[in-house]
């Protein structure tokens, strides 16, 4: 790829929350900040605010959010999955995603080379309870399916009781934590995606 381009990613939301802070979202922006900073155009997309229809095409017709985010993933370099815990699993938005993508597996399965091929990916999960190694191992096995590749170190987990449901937790609070005891791993994190792309 030609360096000397404009790096871009993009970090799907997978937070429930529409209005109430998200945990998830707090720590997506400590991470698109230190993209930034190395010189990479992040865009966040909050998957709860658009009219994402349920399915397993890419255009599931008119009113249908998801063409638009999908190009959106199919312009950058970098793709972050970025979901909360839900009951030991991803939220539902994160489901929709990839079963939103899975025509482009079809295409795979059909002989075609994957639109996703080259990306680089990462994952970044928060919660108050055990679940992100599965996640993590759902989610991987799923970039693996589609050609994006995820490099060693590109996964920022926290797992707080500072993050339960229903904690007021504030923002400060949260980045004060986020940059004391994961600004190191999120550090590695960019420093590997950038490796890799």
């Amino acid at each position: 790829m030609d360096k000397s381009k404009k790096l871009k990613a993009v970090i799907l939301l997978a937070t429930l929350k529409k209005k109430d802070q998200s945990n998830t979202q707090v720590l997506s922006e400590f991470l698109s900040e230190r993209l930034e900073k190395s010189g990479v155009a992040c865009e966040i997309i909050k998957l709860v605010d658009k009219n994402v229809f349920p399915g397993t095409y890419s255009d599931m017709g008119k009113g249908d959010a998801w063409p638009g985010i999908l190009e959106n993933i199919l312009a950058a370099n970098i793709v972050i999955f970025a979901t909360p815990v839900w009951w030991g699993g991803h939220s539902s938005e994160m489901q929709k995603v990839i079963e939103r993508l899975d025509e482009i597996h079809d295409e795979i399965l059909a002989g075609k080379k994957s639109q996703l091929e080259g990306k680089v990916g990462g994952i970044v999960v928060t919660g108050d309870s055990d679940g992100a190694q599965h996640i993590i191992g759902n989610i991987s096995n799923f970039f693996n399916a589609v050609g994006i590749l995820l490099p060693p170190y590109t996964t920022l987990t926290v797992l707080w009781e500072g993050q339960a449901k229903g904690t007021k937790t504030s923002r400060t609070q949260l980045i004060k934590k986020y940059e004391k005891e994961y600004g190191k791993t999120a550090d590695t994190m960019v420093k590997k995606l950038l490796e890799f792309v």
